[in-house]
């Protein structure tokens, strides 16, 4: 488990004591108190064997785009001068599995250590999930963090967002996917209401729907989560059938930073907004991903963003028909943002060669509503995408060779067929697709074009069984090197003089 230490809260919080009744803004409620007993704090009755599953969104994940959160606690273990909850973690992202160890606090289960590709996920469970450590801990010692009672007037002063108050506000039975629970509703105000359900006893909040602070426009949601399950006394992992699939971005040797960005900048086809955009790696890898920083402008004022942006990122091909829908890929109907600067990190699942972006506007509006279609339109940005020679192996693409083709290389090796009707048979299954082979650069014919005998004796082995495929391909492979074995290769130049008029479909 890497070693990382969480930097800071999501927010700055204030506190303060002997709490009024003072009254501000529009006559909001600044005190309040719920006539039941008891008294809660972040990771109260948490015990080994527990296990939760939430759906959740945090504004600087995605801006909001729903994870689901699975969690399994091992039990408390030592880490330097501390305890912390040796914790099991599942993160389902749109199409990625992400699959760790976090190491969470005793006083308060905020994330402390956690494993490098959970590291925004572990962010944002610490500015959502565990954010009201920032009020009350199981520390009794500590008047100002320590467990908050359910009557008390308020449980401190929010500074991050005008000075508001965190306060009980209500009794209410939710209904959740995990079953009926008896919460307790702490909230502020901050232009709209923020509400976080909490259940005596529980460890985590059951659920919250917060909005961010802005001084102009509709507030986007800052986060949001509910509880989708809860088992308790798990002894064995559940998720030891459960395999991560963001090591092959590692398996193909993919950037996970990223410095030289190309940018450039357009208006709309419909003229209603500039599009300015960043896009890095310079030359981005098939396979691999491309970081897109995008900033929805006023055409008429190049430093005022447009917000409340409903948008998503297309692949068409040349004739503007749309291929892929980066929306669709994670289960959206569109994208949103509230601020106007949206930043997207896509998986690149097109082939190598010039690849057709959109960014396509919906319209604008807010985030519940159907959106303001006068304001939608699209900017087209072509992006030559490079070849990736490790992209063959992985998921789909791994060589799939038939049995009798075994038989063949016997024979070969035994003498049993010629040389040609060896090549001869290798060439159609490729040809065909039937045998996947690596790119690979192709040699000038030489006066020997004789194969040696070392690739007939990998065949030989091939066959028996004693090498793998991808042995007996790298045989192959320097067939084609060598100019022995000649292979069409498909041309892959795109058409030119591309115009997205109508990028639909």
């Amino acid at each position: 488990m890497n070693q990382i230490l969480v930097a800071s809260a999501f927010l700055i919080v204030m506190f303060s004591l002997g709490f009024s009744n003072l009254s501000f803004g529009q006559g909001v409620q600044t005190s309040g108190g719920v006539n039941v007993e008891g008294s809660w704090y972040l990771g109260e009755g948490l015990k080994d064997g527990d296990y939760f599953e939430y759906s959740l969104c945090q504004l600087d994940l995605h801006d909001c785009a729903p994870i689901t959160l699975k969690m399994w606690v091992k039990g408390l273990v030592q880490h330097g001068t501390e305890k912390l909850w040796d914790t099991e973690v599942v993160i389902i992202d749109g199409n990625k599995i992400i699959k760790g160890s976090m190491g969470l606090g005793d006083t308060a289960p905020e994330p402390i250590t956690f494993d490098e590709p959970l590291h925004d996920y572990a962010i944002a469970f610490k500015s959502s999930l565990s954010w009201l450590s920032a009020f009350a801990t199981g520390n009794p010692h500590d008047l100002i963090h320590g467990p908050k009672e359910f009557k008390d007037a308020a449980w401190g002063k929010i500074g991050a967002i005008g000075g508001a108050q965190l306060i009980p506000l209500r009794a209410e039975k939710i209904y959740t996917p995990a079953g009926s629970v008896d919460t307790i509703v702490v909230g502020w105000y901050s232009g709209n209401n923020n509400e976080i359900w909490i259940s005596d006893g529980f460890p985590f909040p059951v659920k919250a729907l917060t909005y961010a602070w802005i001084t102009t426009g509709v507030a986007p949601v800052m986060f949001q989560f509910e509880l989708q399950k809860y088992q308790e006394h798990v002894v064995n992992d559940p998720f030891i059938s459960v395999e991560s699939t963001v090591s092959k971005t590692d398996l193909l040797k993919c950037a996970t930073d990223f410095y030289e960005y190309t940018s450039g900048r357009q208006s709309t086809n419909t003229h209603t907004m500039m599009i300015q955009y960043n896009y890095s790696p310079k030359v981005p890898i098939e396979g691999c991903f491309i970081d897109w920083k995008i900033n929805f402008m006023n055409k008429y004022n190049d430093v005022q963003f447009v917000d409340q942006v409903h948008y998503d990122i297309w692949v068409v091909d040349n004739d503007g028909k749309r291929l892929r829908s980066y929306a669709e890929d994670i289960g959206r109907a569109d994208l949103f943002n509230g601020f106007g600067q949206a930043h997207v990190l896509l998986p690149i699942k097109e082939k190598a060669g010039l690849v057709h972006y959109i960014i396509f506007v919906h319209g604008t509006g807010s985030e519940i509503d159907v959106p303001d279609a006068s304001m939608g339109g699209y900017a087209a940005i072509d992006v030559q995408i490079a070849e990736n020679p490790l992209l063959a192996g992985l998921d789909g693409n791994t060589p799939s060779i038939p049995a009798w083709i075994k038989n063949n290389a016997g024979w070969w090796k035994e003498g049993k067929i010629d040389d040609n009707s060896f090549v001869q048979g290798i060439q159609y299954l490729i040809k065909q697709g039937i045998m996947k082979i690596p790119p690979t650069s192709q040699g000038a014919s030489s006066a020997d074009n004789s194969i040696p005998a070392w690739i007939k004796n990998n065949a030989g082995w091939w066959a028996e069984g004693s090498i793998d495929d991808n042995s007996f391909i790298q045989g192959i492979q320097f067939l084609i090197q060598e100019g022995i074995m000649k292979i069409q290769q498909p041309s892959s130049t795109p058409k030119s003089g591309y115009q997205p008029e109508t990028p639909f479909g």
